[in-house]
């Protein structure tokens, strides 16, 4: 039996929208609940499910079209037994012997008795929480359905805390952190679409350290409230000393991270909250005295991070042979599991690959991890003239639960300042 679905109430005060996406296509099978059409609204967009299950025999509408409640959407056959092709008729609750040789779905029939007989998409169904088959609209704003699936979060499993159940972030967020650990949530996850509907697809499993690493940064976001400083070194100096020495005894060559490792060591001495942790569970903060400095390392496998352990206490040229042999041993495969934990900080540099800038995220549970980019060549105005001088980027991401942007600020700021000084390099070691 063909029924006619219409559009139902879209939220308070809301009779009328865009309709933004149309989901399913003639021919198509859908079950009861399925999203069929999305509605944009001044503020929100609403998913609109489908009252029962069927086959889509007729689209009266396409994208871009103004719809209001009651506006007919689709015709559809409905599938044998189901609810809503059989409430048209009032007569068969008076002949109960009649209906009851027909039981391929009775709970359906069931559930649905003390809703309005209508076949079309009934405002009532859709919005009352007592409508047990059929999913509920969703109301929430274009901002947050679009945080919801850059988070591969089903908009429909959210609790929603606003007025008539609006979704908000705080909403998508709160139940991101329930997926990270491990809560009930975790098993509602938004499956991907069948992107073999649109062409050829390869599927690869994930290797070991991808995993690992998709596990670890779902740790760090969004659990970590993340904000990212900006600055530039000027490392022209730096640089002409570097290359002028740039082999040390025993032929280990200082790079740029090595330095690097060897100005923020001895910093985070001075900066306890960029050696700290935050346990929420007791309300308190986690210092750490040792101050072992990760370093993110590209290898085939994926991205490591070696530690190079008590890195304050070692010399230049120390830090320069270990950071060569950690590295190594990530390229070769050859790490284990201890020499990658432990870190209080990281550092990684992407100057080799490119790039003016770019937003580290943070190496849960630590609280801060500095970026570095390409260095550059630029005209700079000093003295009455522009002059050369070679600028390095620096991108500092950090727990703001943890360290303030001002306290932010000025460490990044310190960390260009002994870049830019050799000579204060040699005093402080």
């Amino acid at each position: 039996m063909a029924t006619e679905w219409k559009l139902p109430k879209l939220a308070e005060k809301e009779t009328t929208g865009t309709l933004a996406r149309v989901t399913v296509s003639v021919g198509d099978r859908i079950e009861a609940g399925q999203v069929v059409a999305e509605v944009e609204t001044e503020k929100a967009v609403v998913e609109v499910p489908a009252p029962s299950g069927g086959t889509v025999r007729q689209i009266h509408v396409k994208e871009g079209d103004e719809v209001r409640e009651g506006s007919l959407l689709f015709t559809v056959a409905e599938a044998d037994g189901a609810g809503p092709a059989e409430r048209p008729k009032p007569s068969p609750p008076a002949e109960p012997a009649v209906a009851a040789p027909k039981p391929p779905d009775p709970e359906p029939a069931a559930s649905e008795r003390p809703q309005p007989a209508a076949p079309a998409l009934s405002p009532a169904a859709p919005v009352s929480p007592a409508a047990g088959t059929v999913s509920p609209l969703i109301a929430a704003a274009p901002s947050v359905r679009r945080l919801a699936r850059e988070l591969g979060i089903g908009l429909e499993r959210v609790p929603g805390s606003g007025p008539h159940g609006r979704v908000s972030e705080a909403d998508v967020k709160a139940f991101a952190k329930a997926l990270i650990t491990g809560g009930e949530g975790a098993r509602t996850r938004q499956e991907l679409p069948d992107f073999s509907r649109w062409g050829l697809i390869q599927r690869q499993k994930l290797s070991p350290v991808r995993r690992a690493t998709a596990r670890h940064l779902s740790a760090s976001w969004p659990e970590v409230p993340q904000v990212t400083q900006f600055d530039r070194a000027d490392v022209t100096l730096l640089e002409a000393a570097r290359r002028h020495h740039s082999v040390e005894k025993g032929g280990v060559k200082v790079t740029p991270t090595a330095i690097l490792l060897y100005v923020t060591s001895r910093l985070i001495r001075q900066w306890p909250a960029f050696r700290s942790s935050l346990d929420l569970a007791a309300q308190e903060l986690v210092v750490r005295e040792s101050v072992h400095i990760g370093v993110a390392v590209d290898t085939a496998r994926g991205l490591l991070v070696p530690v190079v352990r008590d890195a304050d206490q070692k010399s230049l040229s120390q830090l320069a042979r270990d950071l060569t042999e950690l590295s190594l041993r990530a390229r070769e495969g050859k790490l284990g599991v201890a020499e990658m934990e432990g870190g209080v900080f990281t550092i990684s540099n992407l100057g080799g690959i490119g790039g003016t800038s770019f937003t580290p995220v943070v190496n849960w549970p630590e609280s801060a991890i500095l970026g570095v980019s390409r260095t550059s060549t630029e005209p700079v105005w000093q003295d009455g003239a522009f002059v050369p001088r070679e600028l390095m980027p620096l991108s500092l991401s950090y727990d703001h639960r943890v360290i303030d942007g001002a306290e932010a600020a000025r460490f990044l700021r310190q960390v260009a300042e002994r870049l830019e000084d050799p000579f204060h390099l040699m005093l402080e070691g």
